[in-house]
């Protein structure tokens, strides 16, 4: 089966359709999206409608801390963030934010754990983002109560960047810079944990849509980057009034 992983959509509705299209053209069979649908982008109601539909045909849907944010906005605004987090609030239906609300942290399939931070202490956002921190939740993944003993491969979001961390015969991570398109083999008798990038906001200088497909068959997992109209997105964000600064992050790629 093939399995494409999207996270980070961040109410960017374009590149959420240049990514399942994509997707679909590849043939895979089921999706995954593992959260922070919202937050940053002008378009989340949109965004929401096509994640419900998706949800009800079978998609696994996880929470991430801009969901969260967006369900109950923080009293004072300190940050753009929480100034967005008030306005995605006020955009989205009650059915909306009643299903961002109810959904997982994580979800487990057999030698499979998706979350979209870190599987430890998933509630705390933690950044998957160097190898310490990767061996943390790869450590966790194996234990109550998120994982269990068969978990060989971990994949989430959360750090807008496509890394993947493995571990071989030592207890000691090696990172892994993937290229585009090509297939990286991620056989069981390892254990293997991704950050698949994001979506709707990469931040690696590239304005690319970021996802990934693994294939549980061929245990083989493939990184891609879609082009997408991101000025449409930019300029969505401007008419929303939302901060200049999360317009500025689609044209650069920062």
């Amino acid at each position: 089966m093939k399995l494409a992983l999207l996270s980070d959509i961040h109410a960017n509705s374009r590149a959420l359709d240049a990514c399942l299209a994509h997707a679909a053209a590849l043939g895979v069979q089921r999706l995954a999206l593992l959260g922070d649908l919202v937050g940053y982008g002008g378009e989340p109601a949109q965004v929401m409608q096509t994640v419900m539909t998706l949800a009800s045909q079978g998609a696994v849907v996880l929470q991430g801390n801009h969901d969260a944010l967006a369900v109950s906005p923080p009293a004072a605004v300190n940050t753009d963030a929480d100034a967005g987090a008030q306005w995605t609030h006020d955009q989205l239906s009650a059915a909306q934010r009643q299903f961002l609300a109810r959904l997982p942290l994580t979800h487990s399939e057999g030698t499979l754990l998706l979350v979209h931070a870190s599987v430890d202490a998933p509630e705390r956002w933690r950044y998957v983002n160097n190898e310490r921190a990767a061996a943390a939740s790869l450590d966790a993944a194996v234990l109550p109560p998120y994982g269990n003993a068969q978990v060989r491969h971990v994949f989430g979001g959360h750090v807008h960047q496509q890394t993947l961390y493995y571990r071989g015969s030592g207890r000691s991570l090696m990172s892994f810079l993937p290229t585009p398109g090509v297939s990286i083999p991620t056989p069981r008798h390892r254990s293997w944990i991704a950050t698949i990038g994001s979506v709707g906001q990469p931040r690696d200088g590239r304005t690319e849509a970021m996802y990934a497909v693994f294939d549980t068959e061929a245990m083989q997992l493939t990184f891609y980057r879609v082009p997408y109209n991101h000025q449409a997105a930019a300029d969505s964000i401007r008419a929303a009034g939302l901060p200049e600064f999360f317009a500025q992050r689609l044209e650069t790629g920062h």
